[in-house]
């Protein structure tokens, strides 16, 4: 099957197949055609370019005349996978709690994990499934998608069989992380080195035989996993095959993101505490810092130094998060919105940071997230719009049209 899309009034990140991300200075280039079509033939883009060279036929044929076309947005950090929601915990906030005074209470992840390992898995994949499908609706084609909420043999097994369901069924690319030191659960909040041992000698192997996950992330950070716990975890998922995605200086500077680089991470997420030791040590690496401004957004966090990154030379990509407790939305169009109103990013680098540099933190860069010849047709039509600073300008809206995938 063939679909030709003609009269674009944009086409947006077009690409060759040497791109891979782009850092720095070079993320305010945004390649657009105008006045453009596209070609796709068999779920991948066969042609594009000016409707000057447009072919004169195909099986289907849209008209996007006022109308952006897109690559779909890449989201590389969400927690997806879980039962019931925690709006008890958002009054908590409203009256000041910290995030770290509500786990210490049994609420936070142990509070999700509860709930989790009471829910049978068809329910978990019903309503993961649900998540996908909203997600999908603003423009996301791609999502990471992590365990954690488990924190047991039999939670976390459940969690990532979910996963590979979805992966299985779904029209959207998924990747799966295993996460399983998210936080410790109760029996072993005074016996780390159990909770350890467990994780390493008996999850990995287990995760490893069934093939359900492609990284491993630890949260490695002030209250949760030290440095050199993390280092432990991560050197045991490399033996069974998995590249690490780190949480990272959420809350402090937990030498989370210099553990992710000496471990040769794909990502490290979060980010809200990084100076200039940090960025350096980024510049130095193959590492994707991974922004997640609606979590600073909804716990009342400082954001992430996102302009003095780029400034420095950094790549940047941009993820929704997307979990019950510190931000419970998978709307990558308002990610867009506060890259650009709360971290001062422009509206091409923050496309940017969800599409191409997003692609690369999960590590799909090769297929998706760009416009690129023989790359997968996942792709976002927009409504008619102005332009392109529309997009992260009108945040309460779905700008979104209609969405392609392969």
């Amino acid at each position: 099957m063939s679909i030709l899309i003609k009269n674009i009034k944009g086409l947006v990140q077009t690409r060759d197949s040497s791109s891979r991300m782009v850092k720095g200075a070079d993320m305010r280039t945004l390649p657009v055609i105008e006045n453009a079509y596209l070609l796709i033939e068999a779920g991948k883009v066969k042609a594009f370019g000016p409707m000057a060279e447009s072919p004169d036929r195909a099986g289907e044929i849209i008209d996007a005349t006022g109308r952006y076309v897109l690559p779909c947005w890449c989201d590389p950090h969400t927690h997806i996978v879980y039962a019931g929601s925690r709006e008890g915990e958002f009054v908590d906030k409203i009256n000041g709690l910290s995030y770290e005074e509500i786990a210490k209470r049994g609420g936070g992840i142990v509070n999700s994990a509860a709930k989790l390992n009471e829910t049978s898995e068809n329910e978990l994949y019903d309503a993961a499934w649900q998540r996908l499908e909203e997600m999908k609706a603003f423009g996301t084609g791609a999502a990471e998608v992590k365990s954690g909420y488990g924190l047991s043999f039999d939670g976390e097994l459940k969690m990532l069989r979910v996963i590979k369901k979805l992966k299985e069924n779904s029209a959207l690319t998924i990747r799966a992380t295993f996460l399983g030191a998210h936080t410790y659960p109760p029996s072993f909040k005074q016996d780390h080195e159990g909770y350890i041992k467990l994780l390493i000698h008996q999850l990995l192997p287990q995760i490893a035989d069934e093939g359900l996950a492609d990284y491993i992330d630890v949260f490695c950070d002030r209250g949760f996993f030290s440095a050199d716990e993390t280092s432990r975890i991560l050197e045991a998922g490399a033996r069974y095959g998995l590249r690490p995605k780190i949480h990272a200086n959420e809350l402090d500077f937990s030498n989370g993101i210099e553990t992710g680089v000496n471990h040769h991470a794909l990502s490290v997420d979060h980010l809200e505490f990084t100076g200039e030791e940090q960025i350096q040590a980024l510049l130095t690496s193959d590492t994707m810092p991974t922004l997640l401004p609606s979590t600073a957004f909804f716990l009342g966090l400082h954001y992430a130094p996102a302009r003095r990154m780029i400034d420095a030379g950094l790549p940047i990509a941009l993820a929704t998060d997307y979990n019950p407790g510190s931000s419970p939305s998978g709307n990558m169009q308002f990610i867009l919105s506060l890259a650009s109103i709360k971290m001062k990013m422009l509206p091409e680098e923050a496309i940017n940071a969800a599409t191409i540099n997003a692609a690369y933190a999960m590590g799909v860069e090769e297929k998706l997230g760009s416009i690129t010849i023989g790359h997968k047709a996942n792709i976002q039509i927009t409504k008619p719009i102005p332009s392109l600073t529309f997009m992260p300008y009108s945040f309460a809206n779905n700008l979104v049209e209609r969405v392609i995938l392969g």
